[in-house]
């Protein structure tokens, strides 16, 4: 049995700062063989850098993913092209930098990670998400069964539509982006775990990780403004899945949600 840990959006300093104090103690503490989390707000909210992505492995964790925000910071599509850890979603056109999927090797074998980005309510809109998915997934399955997948994606239909059409072909498929943690995680009747969202790692007293009053400020009266992150304590948001090596089929699926203190 494999054990993957998923983390949500990471927002700004404070939720990186959990991430990197808390993947070791999963690793060790909680049997994780595999830790995937989602980066593309980790850098001030918006975006992520090569030193916070060179961190984030650091201390343990296996693949970055990313989405509607992935190319926030400039240096980003320079570095994205040496570091294949780091994905943006697969349903860019031919030509964007880097990739949409990776396979790595494991002490319990190979393991796929998939990033694909919704078209409902988001921007920029990409290629058809579904056939990218489709296309991918049947290249990897050709090196390994067990694929995850995250769907970076605005609305809950377009989740669980990817989740049930990739059910029995991909071993879980969580949603990201919308930064509050769903409770429907489950395994679909063909072996797919699903979780609709797996929340954010940013502050717990916020407004999807930013500072409340200002976003509070611009529903009253609509005019532009600044967005700071949230400060301390952090809710640290995700999801472990029990994943059967040879099948690649969820054996159980469980949400992740603790608050973590400031870190000095």
């Amino acid at each position: 049995m494999i054990r993957i840990l998923f983390l949500g959006d990471i927002v700004g300093e404070p939720g990186r700062k959990a991430v990197i104090r808390r993947v070791p103690v999963f690793l060790k503490e909680r049997g994780i063989d595999f830790v995937i989390v989602n980066g593309e707000n980790s850098a001030a909210g918006r975006g992520i850098t090569a030193k916070i992505a060179i961190d984030l492995l650091r201390c343990g964790v296996a693949v970055i993913t990313t989405g509607d925000h992935v190319w926030d910071q400039r240096e980003t599509a320079s570095y994205i092209e040496t570091e294949p850890r780091l994905l943006r979603p697969v349903n860019y056109p031919d030509g964007a930098p880097g990739n949409g999927s990776i396979i790595l090797d494991t002490a319990k074998g190979k393991i796929g990670v998939l990033n694909v980005q919704g078209r409902t309510f988001m921007q920029p809109i990409l290629d058809n998400p579904f056939t990218a998915a489709s296309i991918e997934v049947n290249r990897m399955r050709v090196e390994t069964p067990v694929i995850i997948v995250d769907m970076h994606s605005e609305t809950t239909s377009e989740k669980i539509a990817m989740a049930r059409f990739l059910d029995g072909r991909v071993s879980a498929v969580f949603g990201t982006h919308t930064h509050v943690q769903t409770a429907d995680e489950k395994i679909l009747p063909n072996g797919t775990g699903f979780l609709c969202d797996a929340g954010m790692c940013g502050p717990e007293h916020s407004c999807l990780g930013r500072e409340p009053e200002p976003i509070i400020k611009r529903f009253i009266d609509n005019l532009p403004g600044m967005f700071p992150v949230a400060k301390w304590p952090v809710r640290l948001c995700g999801v472990v899945v029990e994943v059967d090596p040879h099948t690649g089929r969820a054996l159980g699926i469980e949400r992740v949600s603790e608050m973590v203190e400031e870190v000095g």
